[in-house]
């Protein structure tokens, strides 16, 4: 009997011939289209998308809004490069996220083409504002992969490889994780350390965090933490970077997930799902900080391209219009239950945590030890998407299973995702 030819298989075998093996890939599917919470493959699989572009895609895919205002302005121009001629919609965008920013100091805001650039652009505008050099990241983070991103990021493999030497003046603190024993005392404690034995507080320019590791493996940072590290970089004159390429526009429920903390920042860093799948970033903050690079040391030829900048306005529209904030709560509420359910039956689920809809399940060989186990972890996750739902992992060891579900899918699809998720856990347990 002769046996249909898959596209998908065709097309991934052109894709190791074509694309270095560095480019790696999560899932060996071809996408064809997407709408919503959901992606059809070149053979017409249809798959449940937990996954939304890495944190890209919180108003889903092509939504007919962002849709409709690239196709505007497509009409109009594609480019002129923002440091030539200024355009209305780059102005507009920063305006309204200098609104949505946390506190009630005068916001300045620029735009560049990708997050590791706007860690980068953060790190500048805080070493000219302060004169200093030194940068403080956190093991477990993930900033990049820029020379610079790599050198901030606190995971060794795959990112940092061979790729050094990497750049001077960037150390690295222990980050709070409550589940391993780190708590905000002990995490305090090991950055006064830092201090005493590595760099004085008066060479730091910037401390930059993310307020729930992304790639790390979704750990929250505890309030009480956020709040000691914003009161210890006031003290210091230190410039305090949230890094909310990942956690933040409505990510966690909240437009920023610093917000949580009641923590006012002096910089952010944004990106991913502000462009609604267009490719957008840039750093917001504090007007005397933002105000310290000189003319022509800021930019980009890209940087805050009109079309991206277009369908940043209307992702903020669908936010206000469709209340993805409160909708996106109402999700997480929905995907911490469930995952607590799956924890309930598996005793490899460890850890439960996450903000909102920010959700994530740690897996251990058993609760007592918390080893991780990445292999039934990699089980799992085969498992779903077999049976039509796309899940991504993270953490140091990729044991941890996140969970980065359009804020635009119905309840309806978020419960059969969970579904599948429970038979998964099933099968891969057997």
């Amino acid at each position: 009997m002769p046996t249909t030819e898959s596209r998908n298989q065709a097309l991934l075998e052109l894709r190791h011939k074509v694309v270095p093996r560095g480019v790696s890939q999560v899932h060996p599917v071809v996408a064809a289209k997407a709408q919503g919470a959901r992606i059809w493959d070149v053979d017409g699989r249809e798959y449940l998308d937990w996954i939304g572009g890495i944190g890209v895609l919180n108003v889903g895919h092509n939504h007919p809004r962002v849709v409709a205002a690239v196709q505007a302005q497509l009409e109009r121009f594609a480019h002129t490069c923002f440091q030539v001629t200024a355009y209305e919609p780059y102005i507009k965008l920063a305006e309204k996220l200098c609104d949505s920013a946390p506190g009630d100091a005068d916001k300045k805001a620029f735009f560049v083409t990708t997050g590791a650039e706007a860690t980068e652009n953060a790190v500048k505008v805080a070493r000219a504002y302060t004169g200093r050099p030194g940068v403080i990241a956190f093991k477990n983070a993930f900033h990049g992969r820029t020379l610079l991103g790599m050198s901030l990021t606190g995971k060794a493999t795959p990112y940092r490889q061979n790729f050094g030497p990497f750049a001077p003046e960037v150390y690295h603190a222990p980050y709070p994780y409550e589940y391993h024993g780190l708590d905000t005392r002990r995490a305090m404690d090991a950055l006064h350390e830092l201090f005493d034995t590595a760099i004085a507080p008066d060479r730091v320019a910037a401390v930059i965090i993310e307020p729930q590791l992304g790639e790390g493996g979704f750990v929250p940072a505890p309030t009480p933490f956020l709040k000691a590290l914003r009161s210890l970089t006031a003290k210091h004159g230190i410039v305090l970077i949230d890094d909310e390429i990942q956690t933040g526009v409505g990510r966690t429920g909240r437009f920023w997930a610093i917000e949580h903390a009641g923590v006012e920042p002096d910089l952010i860093c944004f990106a991913k799902s502000i462009g609604g799948g267009l490719p957008i970033a840039g750093v917001l903050g504090r007007a005397e900080i933002m105000d310290a690079p000189l003319p022509g040391g800021l930019g980009g030829t890209f940087a805050g391209n009109p079309l991206a900048c277009a369908a940043g306005l209307a992702v903020l529209e669908v936010f206000e219009e469709e209340k993805l904030l409160e909708k996106g709560r109402r999700l997480g509420e929905i995907l911490h239950e469930g995952f607590r359910r799956v924890q309930e039956r598996f005793p490899q689920v460890g850890d439960v945590r996450g903000l909102g809809p920010m959700v994530a399940m740690e897996l251990v060989r058993d609760r007592e030890s918390k080893a991780p186990d990445p292999a039934l972890t990699t089980r799992v996750f085969d498992a779903a998407r077999e049976r039509g739902l796309l899940l991504m992992k993270a953490g140091m060891h990729y044991n941890v299973i996140r969970c980065l579900v359009p804020l635009v899918a119905s309840e309806d699809e978020v419960r059969k995702g969970l579904e599948i998720l429970e038979h998964s856990f099933e099968a891969a347990t057997a």
